[in-house]
């Protein structure tokens, strides 16, 4: 591997380590392009299994911080991981029929459309209490299961954790708080992406090399991460928005000159 593609893996990986310990979403909709357009991956489809890898090795490095923090809701985690998996596996299947340039094109789209999404205020009063219980289940339930197979479903097809889609959608079913949504979110970032690393793996689509390089800088990542998380707690809303354009900048990029 020559040294300039060694370093840029090792930064990209850093930078998604980082992302992914700090708010517990967003890395994985970066890493494909990081790949495709710093490291130098040639083929999209290689770049999107590869990143399904490496994604998933790194959250479930900084899910231990936040496991050992109490900010897991596992049941809940548990539930729409399952429902995601579902939707992960039928959504890596169509991702792979398509084509290279298309799937970026959708992909770069996908992008902008979060980006904005991100941006919007969110509403509702947080729940730091919520659990899944027998009495709790009739009213969890039918908010978990669906959203969880939707997120699984584009994660699956576009190769990523989607922690992007998942933190907003565990507010949505639960209206636990943000830090809570971060850390549980991690535990179905893992799972969405075993499942789709899984399907790309047994076609010969990951750089194996690649996902070594960008796991060891995710790991100096998400130290990183893990020990600003509380520091940028009181700037979240402006971390946030910041992330959010650079999603939006990155997608445009992505969608123009696929």
């Amino acid at each position: 591997m020559p040294l300039a593609t060694l370093l840029a893996a090792l930064v990209s990986g850093g930078l998604i380590g980082l992302i992914l310990a700090g708010l517990g979403a967003g890395g994985s909709i970066l890493m494909t392009p990081l790949l495709i357009y710093v490291v130098g991956v040639g083929s999209a489809h290689a770049a999107v299994g590869t990143s399904a890898v490496a994604v998933t090795l790194n959250a479930l490095v900084s899910l231990v911080g936040h496991a050992r923090a109490g900010t897991v809701k596992w049941r809940c985690a548990g539930v729409f991981a399952v429902s995601g998996v579902i939707g992960a596996a039928i959504g890596a299947e169509v991702g792979k029929a398509l084509d290279g340039r298309h799937l970026l094109l959708l992909f770069g789209l996908l992008m902008i459309g979060v980006g904005l999404a991100m941006l919007r205020p969110r509403r509702g009063e947080e729940r730091a209490d919520v659990r899944l219980t027998r009495t709790s289940a009739a009213h969890l339930l039918p908010r978990l299961i669906p959203i969880g197979f939707g997120t699984g479903l584009l994660a699956g097809f576009f190769g990523i954790g989607g922690g992007f889609l998942i933190v907003p959608g565990l507010i949505a079913a639960t209206a636990m708080p943000m830090r809570n949504a971060a850390g549980t979110s991690l535990v179905v970032v893992a799972a969405l992406g075993a499942t789709t690393a899984t399907s790309y793996a047994v076609s010969g689509l990951v750089a194996w090399p690649l996902v070594a390089v960008l796991v060891i800088g995710g790991l100096g990542g998400a130290a990183l991460g893990l020990a600003g998380a509380r520091h940028l707690a009181a700037r979240r809303g402006l971390v946030e928005r910041g992330f959010a354009l650079l999603v939006i900048a990155v997608g445009i990029y992505v969608a123009v000159t696929r």
